[in-house]
């Protein structure tokens, strides 16, 4: 297995291009829970290059029937990127005020995790994210309403 680096700004400029259209490729979630960790997903895609096919557990999108729950579920994708150890991207959690560009936010709502954005800038110290679902493009964080906000720092992504 070998380390990846992650283009941020390749994840950015895919972000920044898709926030506010689908792209055909994927399948649109919006009406069955939300498109909005689908979209982080072809995001960090765009800038890791690599997925993990572990059945059930890993994190990836082949098709509207072969895809795994990480790749549009927002708690399995916070789960997934937290946990990895194996191939694909991989992640720390850490405050807000520590993200950069191309990282993710996990909005929580007081039951679960409910909402997954991506960083695109920042407004002073404030996250402007892209995102789905509520098509956002540069929206600043302090524009939502959440009980809590987990920040996802991409580290990198393995490969075998």
């Amino acid at each position: 297995m070998h380390f990846i680096s992650y283009n941020r700004a390749g994840a950015v400029k895919y972000a920044e291009k898709w926030a506010k259209s689908r792209n055909s490729m994927y399948m649109n979630f919006d009406g069955m829970g939300g498109d909005c960790t689908n979209f982080a997903s072809q995001c960090l895609f765009a800038g890791a290059g690599v997925m993990n096919y572990e059945k059930d557990v890993g994190w990836y999108y082949n098709s509207p029937d072969d895809r795994a729950a990480a790749w549009s579920g927002a708690e399995y994708f916070r789960k997934f990127m937290l946990n990895n150890k194996r191939e694909g991207p991989f992640a720390v959690a850490v405050p807000i005020n520590k993200l950069e560009t191309g990282d993710f936010i996990s909005l929580y709502n007081g039951t679960n995790y409910y909402h997954t954005l991506i960083v695109t800038g920042f407004s002073d110290e404030t996250p402007l994210v892209c995102a789905h679902t509520g098509d956002s493009y540069m929206r600043n964080l302090n524009t939502y309403h959440y009980s809590s906000a987990q920040g996802i720092h991409i580290l990198g992504a393995n490969k075998y």
